[in-house]
C-alpha cells in the first residue's frame, strides 16, 4: 500500500492562524506609520509656509496683503492646494499686519485621525506648529 503525503487540515488550520495573527498586529502598525508620515507632510509643508509668509513680510507691509490671491500670483508664497499636501487643506488665516495663523485641517486618508488639525500661530510657542491633540506634540 502507498503511504500518502501532504498536510492536514488541522495543519493548514494552524498556518492560516498564524497568519491571521501576523496581519491583525502588521496591517495596523502600517497604516499608523502611514498617517505620521502624512502628519510629517503637514507639518514640513506648514513651516515652508511660513518662511514664505515671513520673507513676504520682509518685502512688503503686511501679512494682510497676501491673502488669498497675491500669494499665488508671486514667486512665493506659494498658494495652499490639493496638490501639494492632498492629505491636508492648508490655510492662512487671520493674516493682519502683525501677524496671521495656518491651519492644516486632515481630508481624505488623513480624515479622522488622532492628532487632528494642525495650528501655527507665530506668536504662541516661539512659531512651532501644534496639534489639536497635545499628545501628537
Amino acid at each position: 500500500m502507498r503511504r500518502q503525503t501532504g498536510f492536514t487540515l488541522i495543519e493548514l488550520m494552524v498556518v492560516v492562524a498564524i497568519i491571521a495573527i501576523i496581519a491583525a498586529v502588521a496591517i495596523p502598525a502600517y497604516n499608523e506609520q502611514a498617517r505620521k508620515a502624512r502628519r510629517a507632510d503637514a507639518s514640513r509643508f506648514v513651516g515652508q509656509l511660513q518662511l514664505e509668509l515671513e520673507r513676504w513680510r520682509a518685502e512688503n507691509p503686511s501679512y494682510a496683503n497676501c491673502t488669498p490671491a497675491p500669494c499665488g500670483s508671486g514667486t512665493y508664497p506659494v498658494a495652499p492646494d490639493a496638490t501639494v499636501s492632498p492629505n491636508y487643506t492648508i490655510a492662512i488665516a487671520n493674516a493682519t499686519a502683525a501677524g496671521y495663523s495656518i491651519t492644516a485641517t486632515p481630508t481624505a486618508a488623513q480624515n479622522g485621525d488622532r492628532c487632528g488639525v494642525l495650528t501655527l500661530d507665530p506668536a504662541i510657542k516661539a512659531g512651532k506648529p501644534q496639534w489639536a491633540n497635545t499628545a501628537c506634540n
